[in-house]
């Protein structure tokens, strides 16, 4: 999932049981295909194979890198291989070119010979072969002015360029890790969709990317990440032979976060020390040492790849025809680039894996669906949902410029928030279409799912049903159980097959399935937001697609 702020939107929320009074007509839900839907699906899964194809043998895989080309075109096979049609792959072209890592190793050689575990920073260059020397620890003073910060790192230039350098402080770990709940209680996920008043405010999501208040610094002097990029200025200028990166606070210890942050390269030509991002345990323990007076002394050889090809890349497309709606589209998809430190298990293959067996199920139940669906394994999600911007540019427009398909996409409906199990899902549209969207989650109350709402929040919001939303279409973002989503497989080296739960993600291939036959055999298109009531987009986000 993208790193990106959780925008919280104005929100209309419904219940299952309301729904019918918020939409005059009650939805056709077929039983008899439900029943068909829940037995392949549970009986006959094939769920966790397709995550072990995208995970084991093709994971990790970046933007640009052969990896997701490879992955891509294994799921254009596979998907083609159960009869769906017009099965390829559309291309984008976005500010960087592919990476990927490569052999690595890295010890600390005194004042004790220890192995150090680390991750290759994404896009970074290797080292010029093995690099070996005493470690500096180059640790700015908290909010300085601009003048004490120059103080501090001009001294420190002639010992930084050519040598070892640890960049900061270690970060704070979570007292309480080994007490996280492993599920949402259920009363917590069903209290979303109580009624309440449409006009109060909306209430705060909790979880990952929710905004912490942390207080401006006084004036005149310098934001951490004012600090952050003058120092990785001052690198750049002085090139060390290695960076030593620690990371945020907030994961368990031994875990690694290993992503890019806004205004990251991406690129092959742009000069940048060669950076690697330690496990918090051993960014402490030197630290800890220099602080203390020993001198600490590494060596590493870091071998990294970059792809010029890479450049380019690529948009998964499959589609089950329809019938007597064909020229109308119910979309559903999940982001199949990864990260690099793992295989991109929980973000977000099992995503993609939910949508391709969700497509499975309804073939094998011999799902004839009256609108076409189609499913769309996107690329450049985690830099800025680039391939999900560039198709709705290129097939939909937006509402202020649509294009002749613009009124053809029925809804999306998007996964991305791990192996939990589906709770409920939020709806980029009026009131009306949350209603509508409740009553076909309504056959599975039984495995706690618990209803849909409505948003009007023109923004990205973390993963691509953003680039719909802000296109002015009916994006669908799914609320699901956290299972070590946000504390320990986010973005880390433990994001791997075994974080995945068979179970729910076999639940959540269902209830798509479901869900999307549903809509796409409904007589009329899911309610939207006409012209003259559509919710602007936010001046700073507004965009063309395809680059953030």
């Amino acid at each position: 999932m993208l790193v990106r702020t959780r925008w919280l939107a104005p929100l209309v929320v419904l219940t299952l049981a309301g729904a019918a009074h918020a939409q005059q007509s009650t939805e056709p839900v077929d039983a008899a295909m439900n029943a068909k839907i829940r037995a392949e699906g549970m009986d006959h899964s094939r769920i966790m194979w397709i995550e072990h194809n995208l995970t084991d043998v093709y994971g990790p895989r970046p933007i640009g890198s052969p990896n997701h080309v490879a992955a891509a075109k294994w799921a254009l096979a596979t998907m083609t291989s159960w009869g769906m049609k017009n099965a390829h792959l559309e291309p984008f072209t976005w500010r960087g070119v592919g990476w990927l890592p490569g052999l690595a190793s890295g010890f600390m050689t005194a004042p004790v010979k220890s192995n150090l575990k680390f991750e290759a920073v994404p896009w970074s260059p290797s080292t010029k072969g093995i690099v070996r020397g005493q470690v500096i620890s180059l640790s700015p003073p908290d909010t300085p002015t601009p003048e004490e910060l120059d103080a501090y790192l001009a001294p420190l230039a002639s010992k930084v360029k050519g040598g070892i350098v640890l960049v900061g402080r270690p970060a704070d770990v979570p007292v309480n890790f080994n007490e996280r709940p492993k599920r949402t209680p259920d009363d917590q996920v069903r209290a979303r969709y109580e009624p309440r008043d449409p006009n109060a405010p909306a209430p705060g999501r909790g979880g990952r990317g929710g905004r912490r208040g942390f207080a401006p610094p006084p004036e005149g002097h310098l934001s951490a990440q004012q600090v952050n990029q003058r120092t990785t200025a001052f690198l750049r200028e002085n090139m060390p032979a290695l960076r030593l990166n620690g990371q945020g606070a907030g994961r368990i210890p031994g875990v690694i976060v290993a992503q890019n942050g806004p205004g990251q390269i991406y690129d092959d030509t742009t000069p940048q020390p060669p950076a690697v991002i330690l496990r918090t345990d051993d960014f402490g323990r030197i630290y800890r040492l220099i602080a203390d007076g020993t001198p600490v002394s590494v060596e590493f050889n870091v071998q990294n790849q970059y792809f010029p090809d890479g450049k380019t890349s690529y948009v998964t497309v499959a589609e089950i025809p329809g019938t007597d709606k064909s020229d109308e589209v119910v979309m559903m998809g999940g982001h199949l680039d990864s990260w690099t430190s793992a295989t991109g298990a929980t973000d977000n293959a099992i995503g993609c894996a939910i949508m391709m067996e969700a497509a499975r199920i309804l073939m094998a139940t011999g799902a004839h669906p009256r609108r076409t669906i189609r499913v769309a394994l996107w690329s450049g999600e985690e830099e800025g949902l680039l391939g999900s911007f560039a198709y709705v540019k290129q097939h939909f427009g937006s509402a202020e410029a649509p294009t002749k398909d613009f009124n053809k996409l029925d809804a999306y409906w998007n996964i991305d928030d791990g192996t939990g199990r589906v709770r409920g899902a939020s709806i980029f549209g009026p009131p009306a279409a949350a209603a509508i969207l409740a009553q076909y989650l309504t056959p599975f109350t039984d495995w706690g799912v618990f209803g849909a709402t409505s948003s009007t929040a023109r923004v990205e919001g973390g993963s691509d049903n953003g680039a719909f939303a802000v296109a002015g279409l009916p994006g669908i973002g799914t609320q699901q159980d956290p299972i070590e989503y946000n504390s320990t497989t986010w973005h880390t080296d433990l994001d791997t097959y075994e974080r995945i739960v068979p179970e729910d993600v076999m639940h959540n291939a269902v209830v798509t399935a479901s869900v999307m036959l549903g809509l796409a055999n409904r007589d009329q298109m899911l309610p939207r937001f006409a012209p003259d009531s559509m919710p602007a987009v936010p001046a700073p986000r507004r965009r063309g697609g395809g680059e953030n």
